[in-house]
C-alpha cells in the first residue's frame, strides 16, 4: 500500500498532538496492530498503531512536532507482500499458539468474548471510536456496532452506576476506567453495590462486571496517573483483583474474568502493553498463581511488570551461585496459598516485590499468608516496595522510587551474606 498516515483521532476532544518518538524508521516494514509511534494528546500519551501492513516511507513530523488531526504525519510506500509473511512466518508457532503483544492480548479477549456472548457489552471514555488512549480497542466498535462499544461522558461514577444497572439487569459489561488513580470516584458504585449485591439478594442476582483499568508507574504521568490502586480494594470482600505479567495471562484471565458472574477488578500496567509473548487462547483460571522460574535458594513473589523485573533479577542471580524461585500472583484476591507455601517450604527464604507503597501494601498480605500456613518453613522474609509518598515526575527520580531489578539483586545478596 502506498499513500499517507494520518494523525489520528485518539480522543474526542483532540485538535492536534505531538509526536513523542518514532518507533519505526523509514524504509522499515510494519504490520497491522504494530505500534508506529508514540503520540502526546491532550489526554495523556498514547501509542498509535499501525491499521494495515506497510513500509513506513518519509517521515513528514519529526519527533517533538505537532501536527492537527488528519495532517499527514508520514509516508507510506513499497511491496508489503514480504512483510506479510514474514509477520505470519514469525507470529505464529506450533500448537497453534502465536506471538503478539499484551495490548492485543487484551484487544483478542475482548473481541472473542463479545463475538461468544451476545450479553457482553464494552464501554469507557474514548475506547470506542477512538480504539483507547492507549491504543487498545481500535476495531470493535467497527465490528460489533454502537450498541454494545460505546463511548461515555467523563464520569466514572456515572460508568460504574451504569456497569452496576446493566449487570443486574442480565448483561455482562466491561467498563474501561482510563487511569486505575480514578477508580475512587467510582467507590461507591464498586464497594457498596457491586460487591454486596449477590449477597444481599440471597445469592440470586450475579453483578457479572468487569473493570478494566491501566495502573502503575515508569512512564512519566505523575502522581496522579501512575498509582497501583489493587490494595485500596484488597480487603472489599465480593470483587476479584487481577493482575496479568504476559500477554498469554492477560488474554486468559480476561476471558475468565468477563465470564465470571461477580465483579473483577482487571488492572493492566502501562509499561506492559508492548511486551510480546506467545498466546495460545487458553482461559486461565482466576486465583491461581504461577511458578515462572524454578529456584531452591529463595522465592521471589510479584505481580505485574515486578514479574518481569524478578526474572532479570533472578537471571542476575545465578551469575552468583543464588538459586531464585519467581511466583507471578497473577490475582491478588483471591490469593493461591498452595502455591505460595509450596514455594517457601521448598526455599525456605521469601521476598515479595510489590509496586507500592510499603504500608497497608499487599505484599504484607501475602507475607501473612506465609507466616499463618508455613512458620516453620521459613528462615527470612521481607518486603521490597515503594517508599511512603507520592510517585514523581522527574525521570531519575521516577526509575529511582521504584523496586527494579538491581534492587531486588541487591537485598537479597545482602540479606543472604
Amino acid at each position: 500500500m502506498t499513500g499517507e498516515l494520518t494523525m489520528p483521532r485518539l480522543s474526542d476532544s483532540m485538535e492536534q498532538a505531538t509526536i513523542t518518538r518514532w518507533l519505526k524508521s523509514p524504509g522499515e516494514p510494519f504490520a497491522r496492530g504494530e505500534a508506529l509511534a508514540e503520540i502526546d494528546t491532550d489526554k495523556a500519551t498514547v501509542v498509535y498503531e499501525a491499521e494495515f501492513d506497510g513500509v513506513l516511507g518519509s517521515i513528514l513530523v519529526p519527533e517533538g512536532g505537532t501536527a492537527r488531526l488528519g495532517e499527514p504525519i508520514a509516508t507510506v510506500g513499497g511491496d508489503v507482500s514480504a512483510t506479510r509473511s514474514a509477520v505470519a512466518e514469525t507470529r505464529h508457532t506450533a500448537g497453534g499458539a502465536h506471538r503478539i503483544d499484551f495490548r492485543t492480548a487484551i484487544r483478542e479477549a475482548l473481541d472473542e468474548e463479545l463475538a461468544r456472548d451476545d450479553r457482553v457489552i464494552f464501554f469507557g471514555e474514548d475506547v470506542a471510536m477512538a480504539g483507547g488512549v492507549f491504543a487498545v480497542t481500535p476495531g470493535l466498535y467497527e465490528t460489533y456496532g454502537g450498541e454494545r462499544v460505546f463511548d461515555t461522558p467523563i464520569s466514572e461514577l456515572a460508568l460504574a452506576g451504569a456497569a452496576f444497572g446493566s449487570a443486574v439487569s442480565g448483561l455482562r459489561p466491561v467498563v474501561e476506567i482510563m487511569f486505575g488513580d480514578f477508580l475512587t470516584l467510582a467507590m461507591d458504585s464498586i464497594v457498596n453495590q457491586a460487591s454486596k449485591y449477590w449477597f444481599l439478594t440471597q445469592e440470586q442476582v450475579p453483578v457479572p462486571i468487569v473493570f478494566r483499568s491501566v495502573v502503575g508507574a515508569g512512564g512519566r504521568f505523575g502522581a496522579i496517573h501512575s498509582q497501583m490502586p489493587a490494595s485500596w480494594l484488597l480487603g472489599v470482600p465480593g470483587i476479584k483483583i487481577v493482575c496479568p505479567a504476559t500477554p498469554a495471562d492477560a488474554k486468559g484471565l480476561l476471558k475468565a474474568a468477563i465470564r465470571d458472574d461477580n465483579p473483577v477488578l482487571f488492572f493492566e500496567h502501562k509499561r506492559l502493553y508492548g511486551v510480546e509473548g506467545d498466546v495460545d487462547g487458553e482461559v486461565v483460571p482466576l486465583g491461581t498463581a504461577k511458578v515462572v522460574r524454578e529456584g531452591d535458594d529463595i522465592t521471589i513473589v510479584t505481580a505485574m511488570k515486578g514479574v518481569h523485573d524478578a526474572v532479570a533479577a533472578a537471571d542476575a542471580l545465578a551469575g552468583d551461585g543464588i538459586s531464585a524461585e519467581v511466583v507471578d500472583l497473577r490475582t491478588l484476591r483471591p490469593l493461591d496459598r498452595e502455591t505460595l507455601v509450596a514455594s517457601v517450604e521448598k526455599t525456605s527464604r521469601l521476598v515479595v516485590v510489590e509496586e507500592g507503597p510499603i504500608t497497608g501494601g499487599w505484599a504484607g498480605e501475602v507475607l501473612a499468608v506465609v507466616v499463618e500456613d508455613a512458620l516453620g518453613s521459613l528462615d527470612d522474609a521481607w518486603r521490597i516496595a515503594t517508599a511512603d509518598g507520592p510517585i514523581p515526575y522527574s525521570p531519575p527520580l521516577e526509575d529511582a522510587f521504584l523496586p527494579g531489578p538491581e534492587r531486588i539483586a541487591d537485598e537479597i545478596r545482602m540479606r543472604r551474606r
